[in-house]
């Protein structure tokens, strides 16, 4: 007889990895990593790598017997890290920032089971358009971007800001699907029909 899948957890409270990991037809609960999210490294891929792994072992921790999931993601423009806005004001500073530029967003994903942990990151450069003034403002102003590292949502008026990215557009939203497949399956997770 076949050991049983343990259960499924995803330790994140964001809507859209919710979405995300259901539209893989995977069943999970939902406990968001209760921590202080900071990491001691500098580069921002480490960085998503880390931090997704310390939400990952804040919830494993309490379920050892389960299979935790868990993201974070990172943008960085150059050498800077935008993190998510406090404010409108400081939104339109990072949209005006963005504006006519390449930023990268890192999405690290991190997987914790009885069998141990993995993680991996991806990468997707993100051409913003060189915005008007009034534009940055009207953005900011919509509230949208300030639950998002960037300041911006690529799945919502955000698409309007940008001219194309290069990599995978899920790792924009935050939930890299390739990354989250690849992790579930080296788990013995059964996805898309396995």
């Amino acid at each position: 007889m076949a050991p049983s899948q343990p259960s499924i957890i995803l330790a994140s409270g964001s809507p859209r990895r919710r979405e995300l990991l259901t539209s893989l037809g995977v069943n999970f609960t939902v406990e968001a990593a209760d921590l202080d999210e900071h990491s001691d490294h500098t580069d921002p891929l480490e960085v998503a790598r880390d931090l997704a792994l310390q939400k990952g072992r804040a919830v494993f921790t309490l379920h050892p017997d389960a299979l935790v999931i868990a993201s974070d993601t990172v943008v960085a423009l150059g050498s800077k890290q935008l993190a998510k806005p406090a404010t409108a004001a400081e939104n339109a500073e990072f949209i005006a920032e963005l504006s006519g530029q390449v930023h990268h967003v890192y999405t690290g994903v991190a997987v914790l089971s009885p069998q141990g942990e993995d993680a991996e990151v991806s990468d997707t450069r993100v051409f913003f358009r060189t915005l008007t003034p009034s534009e940055v403002q009207w953005y900011a102003q919509t509230g949208e971007g300030l639950d998002k590292a960037g300041g911006y949502g690529i799945q919502g008026l955000g698409a309007a800001l940008i001219e194309r990215i290069e990599g995978e557009y899920s790792g924009v939203v935050g939930f890299p699907l390739s990354v989250v497949l690849g992790l579930l399956r080296r788990h013995g997770v059964k996805v898309l029909g396995d």
